[in-house]
């Protein structure tokens, strides 16, 4: 890829997304560096949304059913309705692929990128 130029490796653009514990999205892009030399460095442009502690999960739900209050739950002819669509694909399912704890994930998901790929990963870096 080029960018200002200059040939780059292709890591330089990528987009992470993380659902737990903390919702967070990072894209990788090349900006320019300052001066007039038109030449870029990577950096990563992080965007963070740390989960709120008023509310712990659950505690509305469970408080109205613990009142007798509806309105959040579905009625029983509608939850059968719904498993008689599902019910036929429950047994069509994606094996499991195990990994190691702390790492980031099989190595079978590499396919799901084989195309864009290859999948890189992320490392943290460090303040100045």
């Amino acid at each position: 890829m080029e960018t200002f130029g200059e040939t780059v490796r292709g890591t330089s653009a990528h987009l992470r997304m993380r659902i737990s514990p903390d919702i967070a999205i990072g894209m990788g892009v090349r900006v320019k560096t300052p001066g007039e030399q038109m030449t870029g460095s990577d950096v990563e442009l992080i965007l963070t949304e740390q989960a709120a502690d008023d509310t712990p999960p659950y505690e509305r739900p469970l408080g109205d059913a613990m009142r007798g209050l509806t309105e959040l739950f579905t009625r029983q002819d509608v939850v059968e309705a719904q498993w008689r669509a599902v019910d036929p694909i429950l047994g069509n399912v994606t094996p499991v692929h195990p990994y190691e704890p702390g790492t980031w994930g099989p190595g079978e998901s590499g396919h799901l990128i084989a195309n864009d790929g290859p999948w890189i990963n992320p490392t943290v870096q460090e303040e100045k």
